[in-house]
């Protein structure tokens, strides 16, 4: 049995926690049973459940969850954020079709197009910036879908959704967004006209370090799509860590919510630091995209990106930290940074990152739950030990 919920009455922890909700009815336990089975009854059953076809319990149960948080009426949960983006394009366009892709996206995004869609006769072509007019610059008379991702990874870049949108339904387009970075908890891009919201749901939804997933919602007519080509490529999750990733959702409201607080205040700290460069955060007023973040967000996030002065060496300062972890993933309720030329963006190349304003100095800051003050005083501390490292070069 499933706890029903109205989601525009309810509030967001509520629905974190208790939406889809399978209830243990014959223990009566607080937390949802866990349904290991990968084979089900075929005859005298209202549903045919099988782990590939996306519906066994815990499954179905943890995608009305994600429905209700994103405002759409259907959603997937699959093995990977990659395996999410990559059968939703697929699903949309056949060999012939163009899509208009974002510049500023998320490293693997980049690589699946430049790499795979070739083999499949898909023609792409990536934006020059972020503005709206930038993609409308580019639809062709074969262009089937748009895709963007706001905030972007890893340099905060805002894209307005309600012009997107517009855009998409003037052409008879599909849009799509990779939602990862605001979480649903900041943003939900159904509410601004966005067709497809996609997360890797290793990030913020799985909150833990621990949990590698994807997520697509959307209505049951664009759902529909996506499953037939989802059953066919087999990228569905193992009911362990679709029962991991509800109980995850569930402090998803709050983790967020202090995540984005304590971001906030390392922006602001970095910002006015005299080693540090340059921040890239959208709820720092001076943010070129600050005013559309404002509109569309209903807070501006956990992650950011900084550059140290030149005299000061990244990949040393990072590690000199301390309590901040050097980490390749994002979201968790740990602090972490990483260089995203040596990482998240290595496979773009020098030239392909210069162009996008990705250079080797910058770091991105994924901010967690601790104390901001012991994580100004690790940044200080470790800022202390480069510059003397980088006094004894120069003697």
């Amino acid at each position: 049995m499933q706890l029903e919920m109205d989601k525009k009455k309810n509030g967001l922890n509520t629905i974190c926690t208790h939406a889809g909700e399978l209830r243990d009815n014959e223990f009566k336990g607080a937390i949802a049973p866990l349904y290991m089975s990968t084979s089900y009854a075929f005859d005298d059953v209202d549903v045919k459940r099988y782990p590939r076809y996306f519906n066994t319990p815990n499954q179905e149960a943890l995608g009305k969850k994600i429905a209700a948080l994103e405002h759409t009426e259907a959603a997937l949960i699959f093995g990977s954020g990659m395996a999410a983006i990559s059968t939703t394009m697929l699903a949309f366009l056949k060999s012939g079709d163009h899509v208009v892709l974002q510049q500023t996206l998320y490293g693997g995004t980049y690589h699946l197009i430049v790499e795979e869609f070739n083999k499949f006769g898909i023609e792409y072509s990536f934006t020059q910036g972020w503005r709206p007019e930038d993609f409308e610059d580019l639809v062709k008379e074969n262009t089937r879908v748009i895709y963007v991702e706001t905030p972007s990874n890893p340099l905060l870049t805002i894209t307005d959704l309600s012009r997107i949108a517009g855009i998409a339904k003037k052409y008879g387009l599909i849009s799509m967004i990779d939602n990862t970075f605001a979480s649903p908890v900041n943003q939900n891009p159904i509410d601004f006209g966005i067709d497809i919201v996609i997360h890797s749901a290793t990030k913020y939804m799985g909150g833990h370090s621990d949990i590698c997933a994807g997520v697509v919602a959307s209505t049951q007519e664009n759902i529909a799509p996506i499953f037939g080509l989802a059953k066919n490529l087999g990228g569905s999750l193992s009911d362990y860590t679709v029962w991991l990733l509800e109980r995850s959702i569930k402090t998803m409201g709050i983790r967020v919510k202090a995540q984005n607080e304590n971001a906030r205040r390392m922006a602001e700290f970095l910002a006015s630091h005299g080693d540090i460069q340059k921040v890239y955060y959208p709820g720092l007023p001076d943010h070129p995209d600050h005013t559309i973040a404002k509109s569309q967000m209903k807070g501006f996030g956990g992650m950011l990106s900084f550059e140290l002065n030149e005299s000061l060496d990244a990949r040393q300062f990072q590690k000199a930290l301390g309590l901040i972890k050097s980490s390749m993933s994002l979201a968790g309720v740990e602090s972490t940074v990483l260089s995203p030329a040596l990482t998240s963006h290595a496979l773009l190349g020098a030239e392909e990152r210069k162009r996008q304003g990705i250079s080797n100095a910058l770091i991105r800051f994924s901010v967690g739950i601790e104390e901001t003050e012991d994580l100004i005083a690790d940044i200080e501390e470790a800022l202390k030990k480069v510059k003397k490292v980088h006094k004894g070069q120069l003697q």
